[in-house]
């Protein structure tokens, strides 16, 4: 945009310039005109007019008068300004030329003639045709043709007209220097014109620049963030649909565990309740007190399985803990259920999160240590979390013999990566013979 101001500008000032120094030069070349022929013409009228008789009663100039003529615009100062002189009447007749044979020859009077006796100083300079220039004597030098009213001294009236032609080579160099000031003067104030107004423009297209640089990076980044929110949508969408088949998947789990455990040890000890040592009448009494505590002792089994279960599916207080606190919860259960050591490392401070985030952590760090104690056999189990570039990352790690195919996934690792992924973070696990990393990746900055 600026450089097409540069040129249309450049372009229309130049333009302006012509016309405005063409006027500018047209004036000072008029006027300077104007003003050479005026002091001229009243040069030559003071040396000329005392010299002339009664305009008015004389048709004819005498021959003493022409004499006198001769002499003055022969000698002196006049003699060498003046290139011809003609006197001419109202009529057209030339009364005097310096020419003898033009003297009494009556012609046309020209347009310029009858403005002068109109009053008026009419002056031309360098307007000779070819016929005008050879009646001058085929002068090379300016000529600046001038007709000058010649007035009644007591009355004013104009009653005859002088016509002389100046040689002007003074007045040709004092225009051509004022010609050449005027054009500088026009030619700087546009050049500076048309630096002001493209540095303006330059400015201004800079900045539009920026701004259009800035509201680029903008749009980039608002269709980056529209592709995240949508693959993120998407992400939820499908671990919404996941989540409820995994539902359906623990509840039968928890139907499995129910019916293969409490529920098998609670039929066994209701079937021991209606044994013949019981209901009989010849067991011993001892018999009988061993068959009551193998009872009790089932029924207690039952009760451990039970808590168990419900020590899995019930979650400690964790909706004010922070989240340091929520892996050292989740490492002291898995340390007390387990007799094992695990090994934990925060950093100095952790961002504060969510409820749902609380849940999804601790869940992670239980069931990553259940694995690690089921499948790693407990050794090397550890637990590392850090920020890094506004996000939380948290690691479960152990040093068993990991699995036979890191896709490999349990209903509850799939379980932890639905959850996860429902709240927008991401679950990746990394298995080889060394032992298993299981890793937790939140965006704090889309979490609060």
């Amino acid at each position: 945009m600026a450089l097409q101001f540069v040129i249309a500008g450049g372009i229309g000032l130049l333009a302006v310039m012509l016309i405005v120094g063409l006027w500018v030069t047209s004036q000072i070349k008029q006027g300077a005109i104007r003003n050479a022929a005026g002091t001229t013409a009243l040069y030559v009228d003071s040396v000329i007019a005392p010299l002339l008789p009664d305009m008015r009663k004389s048709e004819q100039l005498s021959e003493g008068v022409r004499r006198a003529l001769d002499e003055t615009l022969d000698q002196g100062a006049l003699g060498k300004r003046l290139n011809s002189f003609m006197l001419w009447r109202r009529d057209g007749t030339i009364l005097y030329a310096k020419d003898p044979n033009l003297i009494g020859r009556k012609i046309s009077p020209s347009a310029n003639l009858m403005s002068a006796f109109e009053g008026n100083v009419v002056a031309e300079f360098d307007n000779l045709d070819a016929n005008e220039r050879q009646e001058q004597n085929a002068t090379t030098a300016h000529l600046l043709e001038i007709y000058n009213p010649v007035r009644e001294p007591w009355s004013g009236e104009v009653v005859a007209v002088s016509e002389f032609y100046e040689i002007a080579d003074d007045l040709q160099t004092t225009l051509n220097a004022a010609l050449w000031s005027s054009w500088l003067v026009v030619a700087g104030a546009t050049a500076a014109a048309l630096a002001l107004l493209s540095g303006i423009v330059f400015r201004g297209s800079r900045t539009i620049q920026m701004q259009r640089a800035a509201l680029v990076a903008k749009v980039a980044e608002l269709q980056r963030l529209l592709m995240q929110n949508s693959s993120l949508r998407l992400r939820v969408q499908r671990a919404s649909r996941r989540a409820s088949a995994l539902n359906e998947r623990y509840l039968r789990r928890i139907g499995a565990d129910l019916h293969d455990g409490p529920a098998q040890l609670v039929a066994l000890a209701a079937l021991r309740m209606d044994s013949s040592l019981l209901l009989g009448g010849g067991a011993s009494l001892a018999d009988r007190k061993a068959e009551i505590a193998d009872i009790h002792h089932l029924l207690d089994e039952a009760m451990r399985e039970l808590r168990a279960i419900c020590t899995g599916l019930v979650l400690p207080q964790i909706e004010t803990a922070a989240t340091g606190d929520i892996l050292r919860l989740a490492v002291a259960e898995h340390e007390r259920r387990t007799a094992s050591s695990v090994s934990l490392a925060l950093p100095a401070k952790l961002p504060e999160l969510g409820t749902s985030e609380k849940i999804s952590v601790y869940r992670f760090a239980q069931e990553g240590l259940n694995n690690a104690w089921r499948h790693g056999k407990g050794k090397g189990q550890a637990i590392r979390a850090k920020m890094t570039a506004g996000k939380l990352s948290i690691q479960v790690m152990d040093a068993g013999p990991g699995f036979e195919s890191a896709l490999s996934e349990g209903l509850g690792l799939a379980g932890l990566r639905e959850r996860i992924e429902s709240i927008g973070g991401h679950f990746d696990v990394s298995s080889s013979r060394r032992g298993t990393r299981l890793t937790l990746t939140l965006a704090i900055e889309e979490t609060q």
